[in-house]
């Protein structure tokens, strides 16, 4: 049954109108040479920003640019998903960039990923190749890039710079529509969110029930409504420390790892690079690559983003699982959710706010066993948020 169902699988994207390679380490690290980015700093939003990195230079040295170091080089994400491919999604006037490893059966269940501000879907490459080995193919992984993010583009014309809450979700949707065009033939899906994705994934499970899709559960990760909403005032004077770019993919992924934005140099070398691009010629900055979607310019959909998450995330008729970097104080609303059981909270210590990065193992044996305790028929055992 699980070439089986595989075989039927790929067919069925066969049909989407882009063919699905299987992901390249050639043209994968080619590509990904042209790539990378970071997170919000501040509760919810990302880790606060350190100082810029620089290193100690001479006056007489000061224009000379530093040999990129090898240990920070882009590595190919191609071992971690079973295909990397570019999915059209005509509605949207978008190419959507899709990293998938389908289940192994035909009734396995999809976690499927959206990442946060700034970074891409390869932020969960680490995490799913634990996750199908642990799960031993049970449990698929879909990640992808979203709008102004990683390599989605768009199909004609110049890309919609909108970040808004609602068309994230209407995006989100859509890519599950083309990909699984038949709601009753679909596998379970399990949604996980981190950060900005968090906030898109809850308002998005809704709109998935109503369209017969089976979702097993929705999972946040590190943000909470209450600290996102008090940070935002600071966020403009925290992206001041950010560099404005840098002189080699490898200086990116080095300052991302040496600030503990990332702790994990194996996942950072992954999911980095993708995250910039080449400076445009006539840009006015002095840097071989700057931010692919820069911070500071998605500023106007910051409120938008976590405003009502709080209700929404207790809302969502699935399980619900909230997973913190640390001991994040929970707002009103979510703290009198947890006291009558309507969710699974676990704190993942020793990680900073790239909980699947720094720490994939953990966050895989903690979605594996909440998705065992609600996709599972286990008798006598209530699912996150019964009565």
């Amino acid at each position: 049954m699980s070439d089986l169902y595989r075989s039927a699988m790929s067919a069925r994207l066969a049909k989407l109108p882009t063919t699905l390679p299987p992901l390249d380490s050639n043209e994968d690290e080619e590509e990904d040479e042209n790539d990378s980015l970071g997170s919000l700093p501040g509760s919810g939003l990302g880790p606060p920003a350190l100082q810029v990195f620089q290193p100690a230079l001479r006056p007489r040295q000061a224009q000379k640019k530093r040999e990129p170091n090898p240990a920070f080089s882009p590595l190919s994400a191609a071992t971690y998903f079973d295909d990397a491919v570019q999915v059209t999604v005509p509605s949207r006037n978008l190419e959507f960039r899709v990293y998938y490893t389908p289940p192994k059966f035909a009734d396995g269940t999809v976690m499927i990923c959206h990442h946060g501000a700034g970074y891409s879907g390869l932020s969960f490459a680490c995490f799913a190749k634990e996750l199908t080995d642990m799960s031993r193919g049970e449990c698929g992984v879909l990640a992808f890039d979203a709008r102004r993010h990683g390599k989605t583009h768009a199909i004609s014309g110049e890309e919609d710079q909108s970040l808004s809450v609602e068309v994230l979700v209407e995006d989100l949707l859509e890519i599950v529509k083309v990909i699984f065009p038949k709601p009753a033939e679909s596998p379970s899906l399990l949604l996980i969110g981190h950060s900005m994705g968090g906030s898109v994934v809850v308002r998005c499970c809704p709109l998935l029930l109503e369209q017969k899709y089976r979702v097993a559960g929705v999972t946040v990760i590190d943000v909470v409504e209450g600290s996102a909403i008090e940070a935002l005032p600071h966020m403009h004077s925290l992206l001041n420390a950010r560099p404005d770019g840098f002189d080699s993919l490898e200086e990116a992924v080095e300052w991302h790892v040496t600030t503990k934005t990332i702790r994990n140099v194996h996942s950072a070398r992954m999911s980095i690079p993708v995250t910039f691009v080449p400076t445009p010629s006539g840009s006015k900055s002095v840097h071989a690559f700057t931010w692919r979607t820069p911070l500071r310019s998605t500023a106007p959909y910051w409120t938008s983003w976590f405003a009502g998450l709080s209700s929404k995330f207790l809302a969502a008729r699935t399980a619900r699982l909230l997973v913190l970097a640390g001991t994040d104080r929970l707002d009103k609303e979510l703290m009198i959710g947890q006291m009558q059981g309507k969710f699974q909270m676990i704190v993942i210590p020793n990680v900073g706010h790239m909980v699947q990065e720094d720490d994939p193992t953990k966050l895989a044996e903690i979605m594996i066993e909440f998705w065992k305790r609600n996709e599972r028929v286990i008798v006598g055992v209530k699912k996150v948020g019964e009565a």
